[in-house]
């Protein structure tokens, strides 16, 4: 079903693997490195909670399967997250490797080389519920929240329908993720996987008005939202609506899935999160002469993750500092020629203060705003009882239980745009949640 989605040669020899994957002998060669620790920190530091040295244990063995499996039983998307955690900052960060003065365990590749050759061999994962349940549960979007929590309930016997907008399962996984971190295709074989427990689809599904969601709370037991966030923020500058502007999101959702690889000559991006950077290391990927990232602050407010500014150095992106976009300028022709910018001085709380007449032009043939991601108001208003607060759905961390029983919630849409894994944990965490309430109702 969803393996049948081709990536273009182009694409996969622009977006070569960002770590290459270990050999079946460095694999059992690494492994051996662990002391696989009784009270593991890298389990700990883990949001799914992976038993990682019983996973790393068994690769050492042989028993690829077995590990494969101890990754599932935690983690669903186990697959996708071995490639796109900031494991430098989860696991390998907590590894007691680093007391010893060695190099933290390559937990990260471990666990891929055993998901990799788990979907190598059929990718045959066993269903746990010994009979099927009456209820039946909806997850509105098809991200790795709402992939999580239909595959728990669907392991726990449910009947689980997802609905999303796209003609594609994964959310960020598929459309979002740079391709050199995540190929779209194997999204897209992980989702199949998750489809193959019983979980149902239903895409290109708009949900509109407070009608919609009533006729789900009618035909569902419970509903779960994992909508993530909305359209990227514009800048809110004079220009912006030329067409050669165009958000992070949609570039990378440009040449993953829709095979478009045109950009500028010479590109700028403003902004600098980890989106940011996938997107400027996807401007020069896919050719373009001169990338910059253009943000307000320093470099050390940046929001991206150390290793990330680190590589898009390597690739070539050049970074400038303190500088405030005001403006977006055209020829006679309509050909985008610059984006104008004022220096700015930092105040001692951080706050941007533009210096007046430090004017200045920076040449480019497109700009790319990836300045974070609106949250659904719209869409979450139309849920009778859900509490949102700052844009995100108020939930029990503990289950994800809105203000309304019958709704749950996790991903993006709750914490305002952490990592997969995070979206995965809180899915996990809703599934059980709603299993538990479920069974007290119809006990």
């Amino acid at each position: 079903m969803f393996e049948a989605f081709q990536e273009s040669q182009e694409v996969a020899e622009r977006f070569q693997d960002l770590h290459p994957p270990l050999t079946a002998q460095s694999a059992v060669i690494e492994a051996n490195r662990c002391l696989y620790c009784f009270d593991a920190p890298c389990t700990g530091a883990c949001p799914t909670h992976i038993d990682v040295p019983r996973f790393i244990k068994k690769i050492a063995s042989g028993n690829l399967q077995g590990s494969a499996q101890t990754i599932l039983d935690a983690n669903i998307l186990g697959a996708s997250c071995s490639r796109v955690c900031p494991v430098q900052v989860l696991c390998e960060g907590a590894c007691v490797m680093h007391h010893h003065h060695q190099p933290p365990i390559k937990i990260g590749l471990l666990q891929r080389h055993a998901m990799d050759t788990f979907y190598e061999n059929g990718a045959v994962l066993a269903k746990r519920a010994a009979q099927e349940r009456p209820e039946k549960i909806a997850c509105i979007g098809a991200g790795p929240a709402s992939l999580a929590c239909a595959a728990e309930l669907t392991q726990r016997g449910f009947s689980v329908t997802v609905f999303d907008r796209h003609s594609l399962p994964g959310g960020l996984n598929t459309y979002g993720v740079a391709e050199y971190k995540l190929p779209t295709a194997d999204s897209l074989r992980e989702i199949e996987l998750v489809r193959s427990l019983g979980v149902k689809f239903q895409f290109g599904v708009e949900l509109t008005g407070e009608a919609a969601f009533a006729e789900l709370e009618k035909r569902y037991d419970a509903i779960f939202l994992g909508v993530g966030l909305g359209a990227m923020h514009w800048l809110g500058i004079p220009g912006e609506d030329h067409p050669a502007v165009v958000d992070a999101l949609a570039l990378i959702a440009g040449y993953k899935t829709a095979g478009n690889l045109q950009v500028g000559r010479r590109v700028v991006v403003v902004g600098a999160g980890n989106t940011a950077i996938d997107a400027a290391n996807a401007a020069k990927r896919l050719g373009a002469e001169d990338v910059h990232i253009l943000y307000r602050r320093s470099q050390k407010h940046i929001s991206a993750f150390d290793f990330e500014y680190e590589h898009a150095k390597q690739e070539g992106v050049q970074f400038l500092w303190q500088a405030q976009p005001i403006a977006i300028h055209h020829d006679q022709e309509n050909n985008l020629r610059s984006i104008e910018c004022l220096r700015v001085e930092l105040a001692q709380d951080a706050t941007p203060r533009p210096i007046p007449g430090s004017n200045f032009h920076l040449e480019c043939d497109m700009v790319v705003p990836a300045i974070g991601q609106s949250p659904l108001f719209d869409l979450l208003a139309q849920c009778h009882g859900v509490e949102v607060k700052h844009g995100r759905v108020v939930v029990d961390r503990a289950t994800g239980r809105t203000a309304n029983p019958k709704y749950f919630a996790g991903g993006d849409c709750v914490n305002g745009g952490r990592e997969v894994v995070d979206a995965v944990a809180d899915g996990k965490r809703a599934g059980i949640a709603i299993a538990a309430a479920l069974e007290v109702v119809h006990v």
